[in-house]
Formats: C-alpha cells, sequence, structure tokens
C-alpha cells in the first residue's frame, strides 16, 4: 500500500504499521526499508535505531550459530528426520528476520529429507509463502502443483491456502481467467488462517474483479453470484457485490459503484 498509494496518510499508515511489525519480529530488513520510507515524517520513535538494530542482529547471529551447530550434528549421524526439522528451523529463522532468499534455500533443501507426503506439503507450503514475498510465481505455480499431488494430506485450509496462491500466481501472470477461477474455488475456510498472504477481503476483491474481465454473462451469474462459497467472501466488502450483481442486471450501475477505491491488504 505504502509503495502503490498516491494518498500520503495512508503510505504513512501503512509504513507506521511494518515499521511496528519489524521491530515486534525483529525483522532487521524490513525495520530499515520501512525507517528509511518513513523519512523522519511520524516523529522521533520512528527515526533510526542502529543500537537497536545492532543488538537484535548480534542475537541473530548467536541464535544461527546454535542452529547451524545442530543441524551439522544432525548430518553428522545421519538422522534424516533431524536434518529435515533442521533445515525448517534454519529456513523459519531466515525468514523471520527477512532474508528471504536464504530461507528459500533452506525450505528447499528439506526436499530430499521428506519421508511422508504430509512433509512434502509442509515443504511446499513453506517455498510457496517464501515465494510470494520474493515475487517468484513461477515458483508460486509449480509448488502448488506440487502440494495437490498429495490429495490425501491436504485439509480444508490448506486446499484454500493452495487455491488462494495459485490466484495470486494467475493474476500476476494476467491469467485473468485462470486467476478468476481459483478464488472462486477458495473455500471460506482460508478465513485469516493466510493472513501473511492474503486477506479473505482480498479473495473478493480479486475474484470478482478478474471474472468481470474475462467471464461471460452466463458464467457471471453460474460461477460467481450464485456460487454459494464465493458469497461469503463478497458479503465481507459489499461495493464489489453490488458492483457484480449491478454488471450483471444494470450495466449502468458500473461507474457508479466503484466511485470510491477500499483496500484491505497490507
Amino acid at each position: 500500500i505504502a509503495e502503490r498509494c498516491g494518498v500520503e496518510a495512508i503510505q504513512l499508515e501503512a509504513l507506521r504499521m511494518a515499521h511496528d511489525e519489524a521491530r515486534a519480529r525483529e525483522d532487521t530488513v524490513l525495520y530499515l526499508d520501512a525507517v528509511l520510507k518513513i523519512n523522519s515524517r511520524l516523529g522521533p520513535r520512528y527515526r533510526h535505531d542502529q543500537a537497536w538494530v545492532d543488538s537484535v542482529n548480534r542475537r541473530a547471529e548467536q541464535r544461527k550459530e546454535k542452529l547451524e551447530t545442530e543441524l551439522n550434528g544432525y548430518r553428522t549421524n545421519l538422522i534424516k528426520e533431524s536434518i529435515r526439522m533442521g533445515y525448517n528451523d534454519i529456513g523459519d529463522f531466515f525468514y523471520a528476520h527477512g532474508h528471504l532468499s536464504e530461507a528459500f534455500k533452506s525450505y528447499i533443501r528439506t526436499r530430499d529429507y521428506c519421508t511422508t507426503s504430509k512433509h512434502i506439503v509442509q515443504m511446499c507450503m513453506h517455498v510457496i509463502l517464501v515465494s510470494i514475498e520474493l515475487g517468484q510465481f513461477a515458483h508460486v505455480t509449480n509448488y502448488v502443483s506440487k502440494a495437490e499431488q498429495t490429495p490425501d494430506t491436504l485439509d480444508a485450509v490448506i486446499v484454500a491456502k493452495l487455491r488462494a496462491a495459485a490466484g495470486l500466481a494467475n493474476l500476476e501472470t494476467k491469467k485473468y481467467k485462470l486467476a478468476a477461477r481459483k478464488f472462486l474455488e477458495t473455500g471460506p475456510e482460508l478465513g485469516s488462517n493466510y493472513s501473511e498472504v492474503i486477506a479473505p477481503q482480498d479473495v473478493a476483491v480479486y475474484g470478482a474483479l478478474c471474472a468481470l474481465a474475462s467471464f461471460d454473462r452466463s458464467e457471471l451469474k453460474s460461477k460467481v453470484i450464485d456460487n454459494i462459497n464465493f458469497r461469503n467472501f463478497l458479503e465481507l466488502v459489499p461495493e464489489v457485490r453490488e458492483l457484480v450483481n449491478d454488471f450483471y442486471a444494470r450495466y449502468a450501475s458500473i461507474g457508479t459503484a466503484f466511485s470510491t477505491p477500499v483496500f484491505y491488504h497490507s
């Protein structure tokens, strides 16, 4: 929002939230980026604090050394499950501290040590999450497909996450009809369970707009308006729900229904 919105008050609120989130989870990469973009516009509390950065980085380095020592021990003893968990722990560490490329590498390395379908799905979900943040949507598509090849281990929440992730990947590549289908297939189980990636309101907005851009009138009726599951998402964004209904029934109403922009996900 801060990068794309032209309203300074909204930009600063988004940057304030990013700053506070970075401090809370000790993500110095996000913190430094937020402080730079705030540029002293939010008072002394939001200015650069090098002492805090140095303190966090020292603790992080100690934690990383401990995790790497443990992993080396597991590898020496050839304990496959412990090696997998060790790489996961290091991936979680890098992800928490904003080092996304390193997190990606660690999560990928767990692949050779997965012994169950559940392990494979966990690896895929980690890779998908980091790939979305890195903007590497080809990886998102690839690992969504890998996860879907183990249907017996997918619960409703994971299925909803996979549909939403696939929707984002298709949206990024301008495959609007495919994106619409994936968002429309996203189950209500998603709820707030994927808040680090997408809000349920976003599913409503993206799914509806992609459908409006690519569906014919009959598809709009059968796949959007009459879609009971997707209706749960549309109820969260009345403006978009009315836009869809107006587009279907009264084309003249489209202009007024979308006069005010709505932003949900930061």
